[in-house]
C-alpha cells in the first residue's frame, strides 16, 4: 500500500502531476492547507515552527512563528532560553491567533454567502419552473390557502364581468321601435 493514499473509499497512486498547469494549482492550494495546519498548530499547542518551502520554479515560501530567527535558535540551542526572544515569540504567537481568528470569520462569511448563492439559485429555478409547477410540494394548509384565494379571485373576477356587461348594455342604443333613424 504504499505509494497509495485513500480517499474515502477509492485510492489514489501518490505520483507526480504531469500537467504544469495542474501541478502548480495543487501545489498553491495544499501549500495554503499547510500554513492553515501550521497556525492551528501554533495556536493549538503554542509552539514555535519554521517550514521552508521551494516551488518547482525556484520560489521560497516559509511559514515560519515566531520569528525565523527564534525558530533557527531554538533548532540550534534547543535548551538555551532568550528571555527577549520568549516576549517576541508571545507577541507573534498573538498575531497569530489574531489572524487566524480572522481567517476563521471569513471561512464562516465565505461560506454564508456561498449557502445564500445557493438558497438564491433554488429561488430562481423555482421562478422559472413557474409556481404551478411547485404545487406538488404544497401541504394541506398550502393548499386551503391557494384554494381560498383562487375562490376570492373567481368572486372577484364574476363582480367586474356583471359590472362592464351591465355598463356596455346600458350604454348600447337600441335602434328606436318605429324604424325611423
Amino acid at each position: 500500500m504504499e505509494g497509495k493514499k485513500t480517499a474515502g473509499r477509492q485510492k489514489i497512486p501518490l505520483e507526480k502531476i504531469e500537467k504544469e498547469a495542474a501541478r502548480y494549482a495543487s501545489f498553491s492550494k495544499r501549500r495554503l492547507s499547510l500554513y492553515k495546519k501550521a497556525s492551528e498548530l501554533v495556536r493549538e499547542c503554542d509552539v514555535d515552527l519554521g517550514i521552508f518551502i521551494s516551488s518547482q520554479t525556484g520560489k521560497p515560501y516559509s511559514f515560519v512563528h515566531p520569528t525565523t530567527n527564534a525558530v533557527i535558535d531554538r533548532f540550534i540551542n534547543p535548551t538555551t532560553v532568550d528571555l527577549g526572544a520568549q516576549l517576541v515569540a508571545a507577541e507573534a504567537r498573538n498575531k497569530v491567533i489574531q489572524y487566524n481568528d480572522r481567517l476563521n470569520e471569513f471561512d464562516a462569511r465565505e461560506k454564508a454567502a456561498k449557502e445564500k448563492i445557493r438558497s438564491m439559485d433554488q429561488m430562481n429555478e423555482a421562478r422559472v419552473r413557474g409556481w404551478w409547477e411547485a404545487m406538488d410540494q404544497f401541504n394541506a394548509v398550502d393548499i386551503t390557502k391557494f384554494k381560498e384565494w383562487l375562490n376570492t379571485a373567481e368572486g372577484l373576477l364574476n363582480v367586474q364581468l356583471k359590472q362592464l356587461e351591465n355598463g356596455a348594455s346600458s350604454s348600447v342604443q337600441s335602434p328606436p321601435e318605429d324604424g325611423s333613424n
